[in-house]
């Protein structure tokens, strides 16, 4: 992490913080708090909260509990103050406190985590009556959604841990064994690769295959039939994988044959576009017109792609209509899908990452449908 957490970031959260307009920033455990200051920390009813302020202060406001884990992380080798509330102490008051000192009385508006608990937020807005909440995603987006070269290898490390588990697939996808019994298998093998977590494994075997999040199920699965194999997670350093691939148990159906091959064809077209300047939504046309131009197009129903880093889900978004204007650094996965109710789908899924020059794919294994 001591590398992936460059020098400056909380500088130039506090600079947006500024020119957002607000007073402060209040960041309870997720992507943003780790992004800041490599604190991993546990979502739970005791309030962690770090307190970034446009005036330049900042404090990592903590249970008495969580102490000690804090200044284990990277959080403890910054120049950052970690504030300890006792059990049964009022954190609100503290974090309160924190922030009339800095902003030398009530603050106007602040801005809270995008995902900070509900019970939180209104915990927030009694501490603080007549102190405006905003979301503080806007402001640390720009701050996040350019990754840098580190950030980059660490998104390729978990592209590359996660091929490894695809391509062993094999080895636990057969006829006769339940999506559940295969999905066992592949989540163990996604943890003995390297990653922290298996946060998803998603096996859809035929008909299943045509809900994008099926997830697992007893259903066994049959001769003949395509398997849609989604996995992905995080890796100890936060930052995440994603990839989907298609398996047959033999000989595919000649329709799904023919789709796969159009499916195939506009990944490809989507990856290719994809270069500084070029709008998300371009990105987006040119996946889906070669899908629309087959007959298919009725059948693609979610957008290309999403952004990657610490969050499995986070913007750019690749979708239809957006003026998004794509720049280096900028991670996404591009997955076209086609989805046939009752019959079976498809999706083919990498990571990429917009670059000077065009496009650099993280992912690396095969994406031909893999015939068992």
């Amino acid at each position: 992490m001591t590398d992936l957490l460059q020098a400056g970031r909380l500088e130039r959260a506090h600079k947006a913080t500024a020119e957002a307009g607000l007073d402060a920033l209040l960041l309870t455990p997720g992507a943003d708090l780790r992004y800041l200051t490599g604190y991993d920390a546990h979502p739970l009813e005791r309030l962690t909260c770090l307190v970034v302020t446009a005036s330049g202060s900042a404090a990592l406001v903590v249970p008495e509990l969580e102490k000690a884990a804090a200044e284990a992380s990277p959080a403890g080798e910054l120049d950052l103050p970690i504030v300890a509330w006792p059990e049964g102490g009022d954190a609100y008051a503290v974090v309160r406190d924190l922030l009339r000192d800095a902003c030398g009385g009530a603050p106007g508006q602040v801005g809270i985590a995008n995902r900070m608990w509900a019970e939180q937020a209104l915990a927030f807005a009694a501490a603080l009556p007549g102190t405006e909440q905003a979301l503080a995603g806007p402001v640390l987006r720009e701050l996040r959604v350019r990754k840098s070269p580190a950030e980059v290898e660490a998104l390729r490390r978990a592209a590359h841990a996660i091929d490894a588990v695809h391509d062993r697939v094999g080895e636990w996808l057969r006829a006769g064994r339940t999506e559940a019994e295969v999905g066992r298998d592949i989540a163990e093998a996604i943890l003995d690769h390297g990653h922290a977590e298996a946060a998803f494994v998603i096996v859809g075997s035929g008909p299943n295959g045509a809900s994008p999040h099926h997830a697992l199920s007893d259903r066994v699965i049959g001769p003949g039939e395509p398997v849609v194999v989604d996995i992905g997670g995080p890796m100890p350093d936060g930052y995440c994988s994603d990839s989907t691939r298609v398996y047959c148990l033999g000989d595919p159906p000649p329709e799904f044959a023919a789709y796969y091959a159009v499916l195939l064809d506009a990944q490809e077209q989507a990856c290719a576009a994809v270069r500084p300047g070029v709008t998300a939504g371009e990105v987006d046309a040119a996946c889906r017109e070669p899908i629309a131009a087959a007959g298919y197009g009725e059948y693609f129903i979610h957008r290309t792609g999403h952004g990657i880093g610490l969050d499995g889900h986070e913007e750019p978004y690749v979708i239809g209509g957006s003026g998004e204007i794509l720049e280096s650094g900028m991670a996404f996965s591009i997955e076209p899908g086609i989805y046939l109710p009752g019959r079976h789908g498809a999706r083919i899924e990498d990571i990429v990452v917009c670059t000077e020059s065009g496009v650099d794919r993280l992912n690396r294994s095969p994406r031909e449908l893999v015939i068992l």
